[in-house]
């Protein structure tokens, strides 16, 4: 378990989790300026995983605790499952009750949100340009690959919450013939472009591969397409995009110039026709977008109450 400590605070104590498939990350303070502990530790079972994360937040006097888990999840709060993991690809997680694991040991407020909404609602709690959109999109983009919407400051659920890392895409089966790694739809935008579809592809981890590979140049076009399509469906005001393939920098300005050549014109906004350095942005919050965005959520539900 790798720690960080930094300095005290006299204000409420929030403990926040963000739970993905390949680590947990838990923390305790009251915004990002004020972290008192964090910690970090690989996913493994769902009972020695959350065990781990219970423990953690037990050394601490908190006021509630923000929960970020990987997905998808049960939303609905009028649903008897609320609060579980569904039908993740994840082996052993399928149907953990994330959520009452936590009633069990904690009475107090308890938020509980997919991972990737809850780093687009950091994004949009803790950063104040980002206040003044009523539309905003964080893609995560790694091991998965999923989207948190935001409008007018609320996350949105519907059905249950949206799926857009599995949209399909314009796949070329001349150019890749790759056929995707997504258990459940093949070559959805998942299973072209999160960083296990670039091991498989290219036989070697993406991060190892150098800027001038072609694998960028297609990463690009798959992460522009779908872009493109969730401009053209909500129209938001900004994208942000994390994740771990996302820290590849160059990728940015290809994806920029992508969008704009797909768009062709279309959309009469100034944004989409200069360098659309202040539209398609890394998150301001950098890895921490959702274990600080569980934060928020927690900190929001607090003052409700």
């Amino acid at each position: 378990m790798h720690s960080i400590r930094e300095k005290p605070t006299m204000k409420k104590l929030i403990g926040a989790m963000e739970g993905g498939g390949t680590k947990f990350v838990c923390a305790v303070g009251s915004g990002p300026d004020e972290i008192v502990e964090e910690v970090r530790f690989p996913t493994t079972t769902p009972n020695e995983t959350l065990g781990q994360a219970i423990a953690f937040f037990q050394k601490y006097n908190l006021s509630a605790i923000g929960l970020a888990s990987f997905g998808p999840l049960d939303l609905n709060t009028a649903s008897p499952t609320y609060g579980s993991i569904t039908t993740t690809p994840k082996p052993g997680w399928t149907g953990t009750d994330v959520l009452a694991a936590f009633q069990h040991t904690f009475n107090m407020p308890l938020a509980f949100e997919l991972d990737v909404n809850a780093a687009a609602f950091g994004e949009y709690s803790w950063i104040p340009e980002n206040r003044r959109l009523e539309s905003m999109v964080y893609f995560t983009i790694g091991t998965g690959i999923g989207a948190g919407f935001i409008i007018n400051g609320r996350v949105i659920h519907g059905l249950t919450h949206p799926e857009a890392g599995h949209m399909r895409l314009p796949h070329d089966l001349k150019e890749d013939p790759f056929p995707g790694n997504c258990p459940f739809h093949g070559d959805c935008f998942e299973g072209m472009a999160n960083g296990p579809a670039l091991a498989r592809r290219w036989g070697k981890p993406a991060e190892t591969l150098p800027d001038n590979h072609p694998a960028w140049e297609l990463e690009a076009t798959y992460i522009a397409y779908a872009l493109v399509n969730v401009i053209l469906t909500l129209s938001p005001q900004r994208i942000v995009l994390g994740g771990g393939v996302m820290e590849r920098q160059s990728l940015f300005p290809s994806i920029r110039g992508k969008v704009r050549d797909l768009l062709n014109g279309y959309i009469a906004s100034s944004v989409l026709t200069g360098t659309m350095e202040e539209y398609i942005v890394p998150p301001a919050l950098g890895k921490r977008s959702g274990v600080l965005g569980a934060m928020a959520m927690a900190r929001t539900l607090m003052e409700k109450e």
